[in-house]
């Protein structure tokens, strides 16, 4: 029976580190961060449409974000597109993938990737995924893609992998570390072992759906319900009875670090989650005095090293700063030092305490 490859792409968070520029009403994914007259997610559906045929790509999103994938992604089946009736973090979704294409090909390969990173190699990419695929199709083994990291970051989660153990360019995991303080993060750097975590994953369905009946029984058990109505007019509202009961839980807590079939490949084909200013920072063109600035009437005076977005009809001036973030969303302003920024998703957290989400 031939092997059938298919995409899991997830377009349902909200991106709060990115915030203001990245709300509730329009996440992300759903944007042109980089200014090519492509949002992120057209980006990402046009990588994996060299990976695999194009009706093999399935998205899921929240419901309150349909419009955006008619809208984006023309070339997207209506059946392709899985809608969440509530935000349970990326566990939840990959079973319910898994449980659906199994019922299509139970022979399938399954791919599940993030909707907003950045590649700049996609050539590269593209025979990286051949061998992962090659891998999968193989052996009972959850396959993730490891960056090669370039700098110590505290914006990414690692993956150490155990030395001469290679299997066809892929190693066994040793451990996975949550993003970690700016001391830890150089430890890693200068060891050799760790690589920042891609959040891609590679897997037959077989082998997805055997690590969630071992390690998450209750959530494999909710979608194996639902077997008989997989592709099928009930599936919408079996899911939408269904998924409230789901634990809110990452597929990488959930399932990847818990699994002892996990194999990481090593890579570097030009990498970014784009999950933070600075990642959008690192990516942009700057000025001599290092500034990243979009909009047209920004004006700088003895300014270094910021990352400016803000309305092309608004006049900014800046005045001695460094080092800093502003970013103008029209009824929100941020400004903020660079390396806070990983307090932007605790400040979000407090203004939608203290506001309510009026501003997210």
């Amino acid at each position: 029976m031939p092997t059938h490859d298919y995409v899991l792409i997830m377009a349902g968070g909200i991106g709060s580190r990115f915030w203001p520029l990245s709300k509730n009403k329009k996440p992300k994914q759903f944007l042109d961060v980089l200014g090519t007259g492509k949002t992120l997610l057209q980006q990402t559906f046009e990588r994996f449409e060299e990976v695999v045929p194009t009706e093999n790509i399935f998205v899921v999103t929240n419901d309150a974000y349909k419009n955006y994938l008619s809208e984006q992604l023309p070339k997207l089946k209506e059946t392709n597109i899985l809608l969440e009736p509530a935000r349970k973090n990326t566990a939840p979704c990959v079973a319910y993938a898994a449980h659906k294409i199994s019922a299509l090909h139970p022979t399938a390969n399954l791919i599940v990737a993030p909707s907003d990173h950045i590649i700049l190699n996609e050539k590269m990419f593209g025979e990286v995924m051949d061998k992962a695929k090659t891998i999968a199709s193989h052996k009972d083994v959850l396959l993730t893609l490891g960056i090669l990291p370039t700098r110590p970051d505290t914006g990414y989660g690692y993956i150490q992998f155990i030395e001469g153990n290679e299997e066809n360019g892929a190693h066994k995991v040793k451990t996975f570390v949550e993003k970690p303080t700016l001391e830890i993060a150089k430890t890693f750097y200068q060891s050799g072992d760790f690589l920042w975590n891609s959040g891609i994953f590679i897997g037959s369905v077989k082998s997805w759906l055997r690590a969630f009946q071992l390690y998450q029984p209750e959530l494999f058990d909710i979608f194996q319900r639902g077997k008989t109505y997989y592709n099928t007019k009930k599936e919408k509202e079996f899911i939408n009875k269904v998924y409230t009961l789901c634990q809110n839980i990452s597929i990488d807590i959930g399932v990847m670090e818990k699994a002892k079939n996990v194999l990481v490949m090593p890579a570097k084909f030009g990498w970014s989650d784009l999950g933070t200013w600075a990642s959008l920072y690192n990516l942009h063109q700057k000025d001599y005095m290092g500034n990243a600035v979009s909009g047209k009437n920004v004006v700088v005076f003895d300014t270094n090293n910021c990352m400016v977005m803000v309305p092309d009809k608004k006049l900014v001036v800046l005045q001695g700063l460094e080092d800093y973030i502003v970013v103008d969303s029209d009824d929100v302003l941020l400004i903020s030092p660079k390396d806070r920024e990983q307090e932007i998703k605790q400040i979000v957290a407090d203004i939608k305490r203290q506001k309510g989400d009026k501003f997210l």
